[in-house]
């Protein structure tokens, strides 16, 4: 789910969800630099406490060396003194550093300074008079309780500036903690309002889920119902078409009827009145040869009408499919089409168990097909086969096709003949059977479609018989 999408399910989620990351990233950012703040704060005043102690161990050493060149007189103990005083000097310039301008420990610094630079002149007269030769003197100065008096001045004054530095660090150390309570008070509040935040986002999700499904729910109910709206009119189209092509064919049967009962009675009649006539020619030479001619003329006529209607009720209803059988009607019409073609149609048709509506299927689709080769194929030769199947499930159909070797076509693409193969199939599946064609550009063409077989058939025999024929002109 990208970023755009959440923005569109709320006005809310999103701005909280900024705003939390923000104000979270603020209170981090602002802790840290406190805490590193105070930190180094806490680094200058151990620095600070540091050279408050060693301005006292200075001084400590310093009087050390002074006695120490007193008592024995060796210059070697002038060395720690010097320095001692070295040192003094690096501590107090680190403490003015340090100290600036806060009054209070500024004011103890100064008074350590004055309290160090009074004992330093003390150890610097003692050694003045001992280096004079007056040693007596310099021993009552060093024995004296001034010494005393200015070392415990010094101490308090260090004391000092080492309990302010010490409350410094109690309150450096309390700002930690303070800062470091914030932050955790302002990260758990923020992640309360992220908790808040997601908990809206997902009871939206929650309720734009349920929504898409109720949504689903009605389409695909919808669906359904158009699903089998669709399949109620297809069925009653199918129904329809089924209808109306057995009406086709009853007024096909009832016309062909009509045509062989009436119009062959006339004509076989008119026949017959014709040869009584020129029976009675044949006695009256007079006008018999101009008679005659005429009447063979008419006989001629009368018999291309008799021909004429035989093909029309063949065309109508073929007389040979309840007559003969499916195999050898559609061996007369292989004949029939190779005659009128020229072209040589390959047969295999074995006998099968049919209805007679799916023999007249099967005879209408292979008439179909075959007129359709003859107007766009431009084959050179045609097979048409005939013969049962068993299906993955173990159901007995027949199987017909018409293959042939022309130029073929995209049986994707809407041809010329569309009308014809939609018609076909329109056949084929109102009897439940299957319809395909396959077809390529310059590969030919095969059409075949099944059906299914009768398992009870009163017409079937035991032995199959299997018919096999090359038909050419």
């Amino acid at each position: 789910m990208d970023v755009l999408t959440i923005v569109k399910r709320s006005r809310f989620v999103f701005p909280l969800a900024c705003v939390a990351a923000v104000a979270m990233m603020f209170i981090s950012e602002g802790s840290y630099w406190r805490s590193v703040g105070s930190m180094d704060a806490l680094g200058t005043m151990t620095t600070a406490r540091t050279n408050i102690q060693l301005l006292q161990r200075s001084l400590v050493e310093a009087e050390s060396g002074q006695r120490g060149y007193l008592l024995t007189g060796r210059e070697e103990y002038l060395q720690p003194y010097r320095e001692a005083l070295a040192a003094i000097d690096d501590s107090f310039r680190a403490l003015e550093a340090h100290y600036g301008d806060d009054a209070q420990p500024r004011d103890l610094l100064r008074q350590l300074h004055a309290l160090t630079d009074t004992k330093l002149a003390e150890l610097a007269v003692t050694m003045r008079l001992h280096v004079e030769g007056r040693t007596r003197a310099s021993q009552e100065l060093m024995l004296s309780d001034i010494g005393k008096e200015k070392m415990e001045a010094i101490r308090g004054a260090g004391s000092a500036l080492l309990a302010h530095e010490s409350r410094r660090v109690i309150a450096s150390r309390e700002d930690i903690y303070r800062t470091l309570l914030l932050s955790r008070i302002g990260v758990s509040t923020l992640s309360a309002i992220s908790l808040l935040a997601l908990f809206l986002y997902l009871r939206q999700s929650l309720a734009l889920e349920l929504q898409q499904r109720e949504i689903k729910r009605v389409v695909q109910a919808e669906r359904d119902r158009l699903e089998i709206e669709v399949a109620s009119r297809t069925a009653e189209l199918t129904e329809l078409a089924r209808h109306l092509q057995t009406a086709r064919e009853d007024e096909r049967s009832h016309l062909a009827r009509d045509l062989h009962d009436e119009l062959g009675a006339l004509l076989t009649s008119a026949k017959l009145d014709a040869a009584r006539i020129k029976s009675r020619l044949v006695k009256a030479p007079v006008l018999a040869d101009e008679a005659l001619a005429r009447l063979a003329h008419l006989v001629e006529t009368l018999n291309s009408g008799i021909a004429l209607k035989r093909r029309i009720i063949e065309d109508l209803r073929p007389s040979a499919l309840s007559s003969l059988g499916l195999v050898p009607t559609l061996e007369i019409l292989a004949r029939e089409y190779s005659e009128s073609a020229g072209l040589p149609v390959h047969c295999q048709l074995t006998a099968v168990n049919l209805s007679a509506s799916a023999d007249l299927v099967v005879y209408r689709v292979v008439q179909e097909a075959f007129t359709n080769i003859s107007k766009h194929a431009q084959a050179s030769q045609l097979w048409l086969t005939l013969r049962p199947v068993k299906g993955p499930d173990g159901i007995e159909w027949v199987q017909a096709t018409v293959r042939d070797d022309g130029v073929g076509f995209d049986s994707n693409l809407p041809t010329r003949a569309a009308h014809g193969l939609v018609g076909m199939r329109f056949r084929v599946e109102a009897e439940g059977g299957s319809f395909s064609v396959h077809s390529a550009s310059g590969e030919g063409s095969l059409i075949e479609m099944r059906l299914p077989a009768l398992t009870n058939q009163t017409k079937a025999m035991d032995l199959t018989v299997t018919s096999t024929a090359t038909l050419t002109t």
